[in-house]
């Protein structure tokens, strides 16, 4: 018999974990996430796995794509840079929620699906999968909305 999980229980053994370690985020600098608090998460090597920093550019989006973590060298220890659209430079109490669910790919690559990116994002900020998956969409519309995209 192959004990090995199958890859639906892998999907689901990373979720629970992402959503556990979005709780612990939450625990640790919610109750809410604030520009400040998120430069705090992304120094925090127990939460995020390689070193981030925030840089407001379209530079290397897609169309219609609010933020990607940009890996600056040929390994993840070199770092990421988290682009955030530059619309978003003056609605810093919303860029948690769009830098939230970067830090999936960040600390788990290619393995993480959007779907991980929705429950870690919830969690870290307390709120319903549902809400935060409303929040992001509609963060994600105003690219649409300005023509910026």
């Amino acid at each position: 018999m192959d004990a090995r999980p199958t890859a639906a229980e892998a999907k689901q053994s990373l979720n629970s974990h992402v959503e556990d370690k979005g709780r612990e985020l939450h625990a640790k600098y919610g109750p809410k996430i604030g520009w400040r608090e998120l430069q705090q998460v992304l120094l925090d090597r127990t939460l995020v796995r390689y070193p981030c920093e925030v840089e407001f550019t379209a530079e290397g989006l897609q169309d219609g794509e609010f933020a990607y973590p940009h890996q600056k060298g040929q390994v993840p220890e070199d770092g990421f840079v988290i682009r955030v659209h530059p619309l978003f430079m003056t609605q810093l109490a919303s860029v948690p929620h769009l830098v939230l669910y970067q830090l999936v790919a960040v600390n788990y690559g290619d393995f993480a699906s959007s779907d991980d990116a929705e429950t870690y994002g919830a969690a870290a900020l307390g709120l319903d999968k549902d809400a935060y998956y409303a929040i992001v969409n509609d963060l994600a519309d105003q690219l649409a909305d300005c023509g910026c995209e």
